[in-house]
């Protein structure tokens, strides 16, 4: 089982919460780049905002006692109502659930970087990225071998 740090000082806060910062632009900047609707700011401020959650759980957990895991389950659902407001319906067409399913993962890296996991962060960042850059590229490429004339 890990065991969840207690954030004593303010190395070790700024430290996260700069890491936080970090992942959650690297993440929006990608989405940015592909002119989706939610970019740098709404993915810094979900991993900075889940981070922060975190980091307030397990200080009070040290000091009162309780489960850290309740504050990420938390943060989990808020996500996922913030998430809802990208995903849009036009007729038969849904769009804006890989945006939403991207806020959702840069929460979750943010709630790793409260918890100290530096290095599952850093790997959760990676495939956030590579499936929402190499996989729409190879989606963009069936899709568009599914259209060509046959003959």
């Amino acid at each position: 089982m890990i065991g969840f740090p207690i954030v004593g000082d303010w190395a070790t806060f700024s430290t996260r919460i700069g890491l936080a910062l970090l992942a959650g632009l690297l993440i929006g900047f990608e989405r940015e780049w592909h002119r989706k609707p939610a970019g740098l700011r709404t993915h810094a401020l979900v991993s900075v905002g889940a981070c922060v959650y975190v980091v307030l759980g397990l200080i009070l957990v040290g000091e009162e006692g309780g489960d850290p895991s309740r504050i990420i389950g938390q943060v989990v659902t808020g996500v996922g109502f913030l998430g809802a407001g990208v995903i849009f319906r036009q007729g038969a067409n849904i769009q804006g659930l890989t945006t939403a399913a991207t806020i959702w993962c840069s929460a979750a890296v943010g709630c790793l970087l409260a918890t100290g996991l530096y290095v599952e962060a850093a790997l959760a960042s990676v495939a956030i990225l590579l499936v929402n850059s190499l996989l729409k590229a190879i989606e963009d490429r069936l899709v568009k071998s599914d259209h060509q004339p046959k003959g």
